[in-house]
């Protein structure tokens, strides 16, 4: 990740020269690292561009009828760092990449050092293109249904992904100013081509911009990005220390007390045999790896007491 941020994004430190990365000049950045079910570590991450402007001045800006150019200069900036299809590549090409007999993401891709300089666009397509098309490309499982209740409600995948989300041109919504991308493959996963080439790992994009869909992507990144969730290593000391204060021994206690701890003690005992942890996450812990990338310090808010705070004083219908 730290090569990500130092190489991809060129992000050096707030008190560093700023420059040009392949998203564009980064501002500042939030990632958070975390493990799926089998153990897998991946991590979100919110970047923040130079000059970027907030969801409500994109989109009073790309309304306004005088602001024809920003609004093509944006769309033409979203089309050029994020792909939405697999690329196409030249049939007729006889040259062959490290990845046509394997699968790309075990393989380092094209060594720009043995390739004569005429034909490495034309193997990075090719490769870029076997890239995509193992790590890119949606399959519906299990999980795209997991929010399907049946009959008569449609079964749609919960991802959005479907072959039928075609979109030939990107255009704004002239109502919300909502952005849509243009889109040539619906179970395409959107990519930016160089982060995909540099990681060689499946990946996701997303740009946060204007209308009610972007507020919507930025409270879930931000909401998912910000979840409580208590480190492993942590909540096995705390049942450690829990199982030592069950241990000791007061003479004062009666028969049912001793029994319940008994109980309590079993329960740890549990707890502890079943913790699954996968090596990934072993070899963290182990080496010290960080468990979240910033560019910035940021205060704590307690947000559970901030919003029953407000509840009170402006209580919501809804609530």
């Amino acid at each position: 990740m730290k090569a990500f941020i130092k190489t991809l994004l060129r992000f050096e430190g707030k008190q560093s020269d700023l420059h040009e990365g392949v998203l564009g000049t980064v501002n500042g950045y939030y990632g958070c690292v975390e493990s799926q079910g089998r153990g897998t570590l991946h991590c979100h991450m919110l970047i923040w561009l130079e000059g970027g402007l907030n969801p409500n001045q994109i989109r009073d800006r790309v309304l306004r009828s005088e602001e024809q150019s920003f609004k093509d200069r944006l769309l033409r900036y979203l089309e050029d760092t994020i792909s939405t299809s697999i690329p196409v590549t030249d049939s007729n090409q006889q040259t062959s990449v490290p990845n046509s007999n394997s699968h790309p993401c075990s393989t380092r891709g094209v060594n720009f050092r043995t390739v004569p300089e005429e034909h490495i666009y034309q193997l990075r397509q090719k490769d870029l293109h076997f890239l995509a098309s193992k790590c890119q490309v949606h399959r519906h499982s299990k999980t795209c249904w997991k929010y399907w209740r049946g009959p008569p409600d449609p079964k749609e995948c919960r991802f959005n992904l479907d072959e039928n989300n075609i979109q030939p041109i990107s255009f704004v919504d002239p109502d919300t100013g909502e952005i849509t991308l243009k889109c040539l493959d619906g179970l395409v996963n959107h990519f930016n081509a160089t982060i995909l080439e540099a990681v060689r790992c499946n990946m996701d994009i997303k740009f946060i911009g204007s209308g009610p869909t972007a507020k919507a992507v930025m409270y879930y990144i931000t909401d998912y990005i910000t979840k409580s969730q208590l480190k492993t290593h942590v909540a096995l000391a705390a049942i450690e220390i829990a199982v030592h204060k069950l241990e000791e021994y007061n003479a004062d206690d009666d028969d049912c007390t001793i029994r319940a701890k008994k109980l309590l003690q079993k329960c740890a005992h549990s707890m502890i045999s079943h913790q699954e942890l996968s090596a990934q996450q072993v070899c963290s812990y182990l080496m010290d790896f960080e468990d979240h990338f910033t560019s910035h310090q940021y205060r704590n808010i307690y947000w559970t007491n901030f919003k029953s705070f407000i509840e009170q004083c402006s209580p919501s219908p809804e609530c």
